[in-house]
């Protein structure tokens, strides 16, 4: 059919709208857009934020910046110029159309059909015969080989986004041209890396986690020995080195031995992600089990109070335990989404709640303050402070905006802010037989087979969710929710009747459902107050404040002492109001907080003063305004802070 001069292709029969990560082994099976939609709320306006605002922007960026250009040449095979500096930026053609093919799945966009079908053709016409496709590699300017810079060339990430916007593509569109293209460069990968091949890895992990949800889709067996290949070879020192050491590129250690998260943020992140798919889909409980250790030590020790991760601006990467200063900190907006993609997986491998609550706890921090309110301009790296005078950058510039920037020369953050915004209702729900298993909380429609059941919640707001159950089967059945850590005292009822006190974890009831049967769990929303690790030296005498999943900042535009000289006093977190209002035009309301504070005298002159002249008496009490730190920056440049002093 067509849709004005636009040609749209229908589905080929695949089984439309199944979640992005299907697992074929694991505890619990994650529902997709077919089963899960969003209703209301924040994560409904996200997404519509994004249809609206993210997308059409971006797109105007993409064809400004010359990537689809990159494609034509390579197709006619024209001696012209490469656009953009990077090898890589096929990628963020793929990372959109992921995201294009759910947003064409929840309906007819002419602009978005344009786009995408513009991008599919070009994609597919610039192939290699042999199945090759990068179009910095194939343009004759460049004079560059194939497979000739594995360190820095990219080509393997490259192939790994291509396969996920494929297989989004195949699921929510039922259109698979572009797989075609995927499995056959997967094809060729496998020939110049498989068993029989060159003994290498990519500088960049990615493509592992994207082989193994191809060989789910197609049952080629060999996507998935290759994945397992990669992750096997990584930490050999098979990646040749220039400016990084081989840990930047987790490839000094094997995985399994790795005693910490380390290097590339982005790349640690892709990599554990990946491995976890290897994991469950080859049976390998010690690999499993390397990756829980990681992912412990890692939020034990080197997560920040956002779920951010990376703090070093040098090499975007993670630094040593306890190593996280608030003003440096790195926590790139992608490190922030692999972080979620490597969660989301372990939590089905395991069903176990805590990887759900690091989800969360990166979904609504570290990730949702990459993108402006407006949804146009973006944070490349997320940092818990911001001094007066200093400048936004993705470390590759030699200057920098105030705040959030409308591109970037390396522009990996705003295509995977639109993919993952475009799937977030992939990641609210999981089921078995005979369970389904709430792990996310918004307005939403659920069905897991014979089980039906309607969300009513104002999360992150408030705690109070109620289910409304539309459908049930004729036996037992369990419907869980999860209870997240910070919500002590939560509660759990029946058509109106209590029924369990619930502690952290998953609050499992298990009985015969009737259609209209109402389950509402009060999850108390108390305001927090946080210190840090005594080995945390960056924070010591500081305190967060978080209530619900939102950690919260305070910024100066809100307050009158210098936020920089606020000082929070015991008990302050017990007397904190609470306020729902507009902060910021756009957001609509959200709860602002109130805490008594003193502010500080002015400092002494000297930057290094002797111990004994720095006591100063601090004015008289005062009122600090916080808000959530998802939200700051969308004002003027001024001073913000998560860690208020408390001395």
């Amino acid at each position: 059919m067509t849709s004005g001069n636009t040609t749209v292709h229908q589905p080929h029969g695949s089984a439309l709208r199944a979640n992005a990560v299907v697992p074929g082994a694991g505890a619990l099976r994650s529902l997709g857009a077919s089963d899960v939609r969003l209703t209301g709320g924040l994560l409904a306006r996200w997404q519509e934020r994004n249809r609206t605002a993210t997308i059409p922007h971006s797109l105007t960026e993409l064809r400004g910046a010359g990537n689809l250009e990159n494609f034509r040449i390579a197709r006619d095979g024209t001696d012209e110029e490469y656009r953009g500096r990077y090898p890589f930026l096929d990628t963020d053609i793929y990372k959109t159309l992921e995201g294009l093919a759910y947003e064409l799945a929840r309906g007819e966009q002419p602009e978005v059909r344009a786009f995408y079908e513009e991008s599919v053709e070009l994609i597919a016409a610039a192939q290699a015969g042999d199945g090759y496709l990068n179009s910095y590699y194939q343009n004759m300017r460049n004079g560059k080989d194939a497979w000739s810079d594995l360190s820095w060339g990219h080509e393997l990430y490259n192939l790994g986004h291509l396969i996920q916007a494929a297989v989004a593509a195949n699921r929510q569109l039922g259109d698979d041209r572009l797989l075609k293209v995927a499995s056959a460069f997967a094809d060729n990968a496998y020939r110049e890396f498989g068993p029989a091949g060159r003994d290498q890895v990519c500088g960049h992990p990615e493509v592992e986690m994207a082989l193994v949800e191809l060989y789910r889709e197609t049952g080629n067996r060999d996507h998935l020995t290759l994945a397992k290949l990669f992750v096997d070879r990584r930490g050999r020192g098979l990646v040749a080195l220039t400016l990084f050491p081989a840990e930047y590129f987790q490839d000094g250690q094997p995985l399994r031995e790795l005693p910490s998260v380390t290097g590339h943020a982005v790349r640690m992140g892709y990599l554990a992600a990946g491995a976890t798919d290897v994991a469950v889909e080859t049976n390998d409980a010690g690999l499993l089990a390397a990756l829980v250790r990681l992912w412990d030590d890692m939020v034990a020790s080197k997560l920040y109070i956002t779920g951010g991760l990376g703090s070093r601006h040098s090499d975007e990467a993670i630094g040593d335990r306890f190593e996280l200063p608030s003003d440096r900190s790195y926590s790139e907006t992608c490190a922030a989404i692999s972080i979620m993609q490597w969660g989301w997986r372990m939590f089905l491998a395991t069903g176990e709640a805590k990887y759900v609550d690091v989800f969360e706890n990166v979904l609504y921090n570290a990730y949702a303050v990459g993108l402006s309110v407006d949804g146009t301009k973006f944070f490349y790296d997320n940092p818990l402070q911001r001094r007066p005078d200093h400048e936004q950058r993705s470390g590759a510039e030699t200057g920098g905006e105030a705040l959030r920037r409308s591109w970037f020369g390396c522009p990996c953050c705003p295509p995977n802010v639109i993919r993952w915004m475009s799937e977030l209702q992939d990641y609210v729900a999981a089921t078995t037989a005979d369970s389904l298993h709430v792990a996310n909380y918004a307005a939403a429609s659920i069905t897991a087979g014979p089980f039906a059941v309607d969300l009513r919640a104002d999360y992150p707001w408030d705690g109070n969710v109620r289910a409304v159950v539309r459908d049930a089967p004729h036996e037992e059945f369990t419907l869980a929710f999860r209870v997240p850590a910070w919500a002590a005292g939560a509660t759990v009822s029946i058509n109106g009747a209590p029924a369990v006190r619930a502690a952290p974890g998953w609050a499992e009831l298990r009985r015969i459902w009737q259609a209209g049967d109402t389950v509402d769990l009060v999850l108390p929303m108390v305001v927090r107050a946080h210190i840090s690790h005594p080995h945390l030296d960056a924070t010591r005498g500081s305190v967060a404040i978080a209530r619900g999943p939102l950690v919260y900042c305070a910024e100066q535009q809100d307050n009158a002492a210098g936020v920089d000289d606020l000082i929070l006093e015991p008990g302050a977190p017990a007397l904190a109001h609470e306020q729902t209002r507009g902060i910021v035009p756009g957001t609509g309301d959200v709860v602002v907080l109130s805490l008594p504070v003193r502010a500080a005298a002015a400092p002494a002159a000297e930057l290094y003063p002797l111990w004994t002249e720095t006591v100063r008496e601090v004015t008289e009490a005062q009122t600090a305004t916080l808000v959530p730190y998802f939200l700051w920056g969308n004002r003027r440049a001024e001073t913000m802070r998560v860690w208020l002093r408390t001395a």
